[in-house]
């Protein structure tokens, strides 16, 4: 198990490596640069070759005078020692932005994450054994409907319907009141009654895809023949599809775990720009739109050591569960 593991973070280390390096060309493919319209702006403020002069002292701050690949070098090694340099944008340190909204972002993607697999798993099961009766194809149809809707469509309707029904208005993840205060009990109990927004829009397309898929798994688990066999000795029906068929049915969902969390954060995105929340989809959709070097490379590869660390521990967890997995 230990080999395994050591194989599985020994290639984990390459693949950053290599989204570090087209992540951070990627970002400044198109043309110009975030300096560029700065200057338009100096221009149009001052209107003389003052805002030059300022547009160069930045230049030089930032190093955007170097080459890409110094730059790059320079930006990957302060990665590495956890100085992530300096927003455009913001004018503050990278690390000053990023930690509370990965904190929030990750709260959000854990808790859509747990709240995915505690709902589809049981409805799965449930339908499974209740094939072509109503409740399984009343689940099927709700499961198509939530496959089909979009996450900020689920979000607005679920804003509009809990503000015209209890007057509660659902935006952020604070109230007003807390916004930017440091940490307390309130705060907590604050964030939480915002959180559930949130993690249902993230989790409800995810919930939907995954019930199919345990449906699916589980009705061909239950046409095999050691099911039959355990019927056969009289063993009750709970013990054949909870013990031993629900446990070769849940396999593939252990290895989906790990790709459920690039499309759990890529919902987050979309989500958090609707609902403003103040995580890291609407940081990095906002550094992204001004080329924000610094702030988008970091985001983007903070979140790519999040889907890697995913994909680790989904591969632990099923040859953990199937032993033949860690000796192939």
């Amino acid at each position: 198990m230990t080999a395994y593991i050591m194989r599985r973070v020994l290639l984990a280390v390459p693949t950053l490596v290599a989204i570090s390096i087209i992540g951070f060309i990627i970002i400044q493919l198109p043309k110009g640069d975030y300096l560029d319209r700065k200057i338009q702006e100096l221009e149009e403020q001052y209107g003389d070759s003052s805002s030059m002069e300022m547009a160069e002292e930045l230049r030089k701050r930032y190093g955007l005078d170097k080459p890409m690949a110094i730059r790059y070098f320079v930006w990957v090694t302060g990665f590495i020692q956890g100085e992530f340099g300096e927003s455009f944008e913001y004018e503050v340190e990278v690390s000053e932005l990023v930690w509370d909204r990965l904190l929030l972002t990750l709260l959000i993607s854990i808790a859509a994450l747990i709240f995915t697999y505690v709902i589809a798993i049981p409805l799965g099961i449930y339908s499974a054994t209740h094939q072509y009766k109503f409740s399984d194809n009343f689940l099927t149809l709700l499961s198509f409907i939530g496959m089909s809707l979009p996450a900020f469509l689920v979000a607005l309707s679920l804003m509009v319907f809990v503000f015209e029904l209890f007057g509660i208005p659902l935006f952020g993840l604070f109230s007003s009141y807390y916004e930017g205060a440091p940490w307390t009990a309130g705060k907590l109990v604050d964030l939480l009654k915002h959180l559930w927004l949130p993690v249902i829009v993230v989790g409800l397309n995810g919930t939907a895809g995954l019930m199919r898929i345990m449906r699916g798994n589980l009705l061909d688990v239950l046409g095999q023949p050691f099911v039959r066999t355990a019927r056969a000795k009289g063993l009750k029906e709970a013990v054949v599809v909870i013990k031993h068929a629900s446990r070769l049915a849940i396999n593939p969902l252990i290895s989906i775990l790990g790709m459920s969390l690039p499309a759990i954060l890529s919902g987050e995105a979309i989500v958090s720009i609707v609902l403003g929340l103040p995580t890291v989809g609407s940081l990095l959709f906002r550094s992204l739109l001004v080329e924000d070097v610094y702030l988008a490379g970091t985001l983007l590869m903070l979140q790519s050591m999040l889907l890697v660390t995913g994909n680790l521990l989904a591969d632990i967890a099923l040859a953990w569960a199937d032993p033949r997995i860690r000796h192939e």
